[in-house]
């Protein structure tokens, strides 16, 4: 197992070293497979379209869908691509101006990013790593499969992130607490527990939020930003950041939350083709034993 592992790495690495216009027409000929002949969780990405904008034809939402498919090809391809790629390509590829970031670190205190699942994340966190005067800590969902999951751990890590996964982040942030940092949360991850989760009208459908961003960032009292990355034009990505507050502690649970939902629903409108679809947002059905973590009516119709 150990040697078909390298001799796969070695593929991807060979792979990397092509150039991006050969690995876009990759992408190309992926998508055409992944859209019009597997239709990966095709299903999954049009059912979710259809809450998130009924007032569309299906025309529309089909052409979003298309978007979608090829933004997520190309995320594959950059992101093999960043295996061997170079601080000069990797900062080619990120836009994104980090001076509000930098300003809002250096205040004193810890700062905690709420982002969402938008492409290319991959790009985004070198872009970020590089240019970040301070630490930066990624929190991330280890992948099931090992090869893979190292594999995307030396991406991830490659220019400075600091790795936490989600799955055992008290035991693993410990040894960060006691430095200054940007903690980086991906807030509209589907919770393990529906029944320990904020529940919120997504789109109009009831939808569950984790808590632990949130709760983290009022027991902490650390400055909470929100993040929006997207494409400017293909291998090109622009990162924006707001700050949301200074003092969560004064915050009543689950405001946070709700500020967040606004934000993540303003940005999908205006690129609906940068969200991650094939995640099942509404994954868990809403039942009512979950009341005392609604922090709105819920649209159960």
């Amino acid at each position: 197992m150990k040697l078909l592992n390298w001799i796969l790495y070695a593929f991807l690495y060979s792979l990397s070293l092509l150039p991006l216009k050969i690995l876009y027409l990759i992408s190309d000929f992926f998508w055409v497979i992944v859209f019009y002949v597997i239709g990966y969780r095709k299903k999954v990405v049009l059912a979710n379209l259809n809450i998130a904008f009924p007032e569309k034809t299906d025309q529309e939402k089909r052409a979003i869908a298309r978007k979608f498919y090829r933004n997520f090809t190309d995320t594959l391809v950059e992101s093999i691509k960043v295996m061997s790629s170079g601080e000069k390509l990797a900062k080619k590829m990120f836009v994104g101006n980090l001076d509000n970031l930098n300003a809002i670190a250096e205040k004193g205190k810890n700062v905690q990013i709420h982002a969402m699942h938008n492409f290319n994340w991959e790009i985004i966190n070198h872009g970020v790593s590089m240019l970040l005067k301070r630490p930066f800590l990624g929190v991330y969902q280890p992948i099931t499969n090992k090869f893979f999951d190292d594999v995307f751990g030396k991406i991830r890590s490659r220019y400075g992130t600091k790795l936490i996964p989600a799955n055992d982040f008290k035991n693993n942030f410990i040894q960060f607490d006691h430095e200054r940092h940007l903690l980086a949360l991906v807030a509209d991850q589907n919770p393990g527990d529906p029944a320990k989760a904020w529940w919120l009208n997504f789109f109009g459908k009831p939808a569950p939020f984790v808590m632990g961003p949130e709760k983290a960032a009022r027991q902490r009292n650390t400055i909470v930003v929100f993040a929006n990355f997207f494409k400017v034009k293909r291998g090109v990505y622009d990162f924006e950041s707001v700050l949301i507050t200074e003092d969560p502690s004064s915050m009543l649970p689950g405001d946070l939350t709700k500020i967040y939902l606004k934000y993540i629903e303003e940005r999908i409108k205006e690129r609906p083709d940068n969200y991650l679809w094939s995640h099942r947002r509404w994954k868990h059905p809403y039942k009512p034993e979950y009341a005392e973590n609604c922090l709105e009516p819920l649209n159960l119709s």
